[in-house]
């Protein structure tokens, strides 16, 4: 076989274990030579010969047997120069008339796994059910995270978490582990972030434990991902999220994923993949309302009170953070945080006019603190089409409209660049953000309809 031949072979191979395995995998593989009808392939370590033996070997041999009849059998060896090269070469043969040996089995299995290597992540003891303020913006997560947590038989799977900056995410994910551990201690629970997902799994690879990186997370009971929007455009990561969510699935095991964004909705994740997570139940977190805000302030000024024994607060003051600071729960607990502190340490009572000097850059910030993501849902409820629809590819009048509304509105209430919005609008470039602001600021001014729309959005979102 020639040189030439084996390129035409790898051609093939691309075409039949796609890009992600034909990079990892097949790419890094040397024709070495042909010799008495056996093909020696150079490898640069005795890992990625023993996988691709154990995985490829019976495909390259027959897309080898295709082009050149006289190669019957195909050789692993660790290249010479390699600087990965163990003490010993490894050396592995796959015959065409005989099964291909297994390659060696996996020195440690589920029950000696390195928990060290593969720790879930530190769970915060404050995020527990007990101090989950529960309002009609999340209701509906709350229960099925309830629901989730109990341990049962699996109802729904995946549940899908999702909501922006602030609104309880993290909190019921947290929750929902603490609640497994104390009621289900037999249950196996991984909670970790896309990114330590991702980490994990690059160190995998570099440290040639790739089995042992697979066996742990599919022989889980729950698998919790947060912030899974993290591996969009990652191509290998979600490759290998892609099969452990399947291998899961078959199994009826338990996952519960965040973003901060619906499944269609995450620019540069793979189909097939946003396709899957669209499978179980996916429940929104609502921007939080008046009454929940001022719910989480009365929840949080109790465990105050306590703290800072005989300080008082003034009629009003919780009422006016609960509308002032409408964006962001954790802004809003920080900043009552910090005026029990400040008040402590001076000594005063907390009124609303200590209060608006304490927090005088919080709440100024806060007054044009609007995300792109409430500008999307607003506008979309505003003119009654779904969100997935504005910001996916379609260029229906219908959509395109709205859609370059809520890049003005965009442009005008944050502080988003042109390129960052457009990453928002499932990805477009920041030329094309640049037109729509540029249509709508010439429509309002010719077209009465468009200048009262955006006149009422802008009043909702600033609101």
């Amino acid at each position: 076989m020639t040189q030439e031949q084996w390129g035409k072979v790898k051609q093939q191979l691309l075409k039949t274990v796609g890009s992600n395995n034909y990079k990892t995998w097949i790419e890094p593989l040397e024709l070495q030579e042909v010799s008495d009808g056996v093909a020696t392939l150079a490898v640069p370590t005795s890992f990625l010969g023993n996988y691709v033996s154990q995985n490829f070997g019976d495909l390259i041999l027959y897309q080898m047997g295709n082009i050149n009849s006289d190669v019957r059998r195909i050789s692993f060896q660790v290249a010479a120069n390699s600087a990965a090269r163990p003490p010993r070469q490894a050396q592995n043969t796959t015959d065409a008339h005989s099964e291909m040996s297994p390659a060696a089995p996996a020195a440690s299995k589920s029950a000696m796994m390195s928990e060290s290597l593969f720790p879930t992540a530190p769970l915060d003891d404050r995020f527990t059910f007990d101090s989950f303020i529960v309002g009609k913006p999340n209701e509906l997560a709350h229960a099925a995270a309830k629901r989730v947590a109990e341990g049962g038989p699996v109802t729904f799977n995946p549940l899908f978490l999702y909501g922006g900056v602030g609104l309880g995410k993290t909190h019921l994910m947290h929750a929902i582990a603490w609640e497994l551990q104390n009621q289900r201690p037999d249950l196996r629970v991984i909670y970790l972030s896309a990114e330590q997902f991702m980490y994990r799994f690059v160190q995998a690879l570099r440290d040639r434990k790739t089995m042992d990186f697979k066996e742990m997370f599919r022989s889980v009971d729950v698998l919790m991902v947060d912030d899974v929007q993290f591996i969009a455009g990652k191509e290998s990561t979600q490759e290998e999220f892609f099969h452990t969510f399947n291998a899961l699935i078959d199994q009826k095991k338990q996952i519960i994923i965040s973003a901060d964004r619906a499944p269609g909705e995450i620019a540069n994740l793979e189909e097939r993949i946003q396709s899957r997570l669209q499978c179980g139940l996916v429940v929104d977190l609502h921007p939080t309302d008046y009454e929940l805000r001022l719910g989480i302030l009365q929840s949080k000024t109790e465990q105050y009170s306590a703290q800072y024994p005989g300080l008082k607060i003034a009629d009003g003051v919780l009422e006016f953070l609960a509308h002032r600071i409408s964006t962001n729960v954790r802004v809003l607990e920080g900043a009552l945080t910090r005026l029990f502190a400040f008040a402590s340490l001076v000594g005063h009572e907390i009124t609303l006019e200590l209060t608006q000097d304490c927090l005088a850059d919080v709440l100024r910030a806060s007054e044009r603190k609007v995300s792109v993501e409430e500008i999307q849902r607003k506008v979309s409820d505003h003119y009654n089409i779904r969100l997935s629809d504005m910001i996916g590819p379609k260029r229906l009048r219908s959509f395109a409209r709205p859609r370059q509304v809520a890049m003005y509105l965009c442009k005008q209430l944050t502080s988003r660049s042109l390129p960052e919005i457009g990453r928002r609008f499932g990805g477009r470039d920041h030329t094309t953000v640049m037109h729509g602001v540029k249509r709508i600021d010439e429509l309002r001014q010719q077209d009465a309809q468009i200048a009262e729309d955006l006149e009422m959005l802008r009043r909702t979102l600033e609101g």
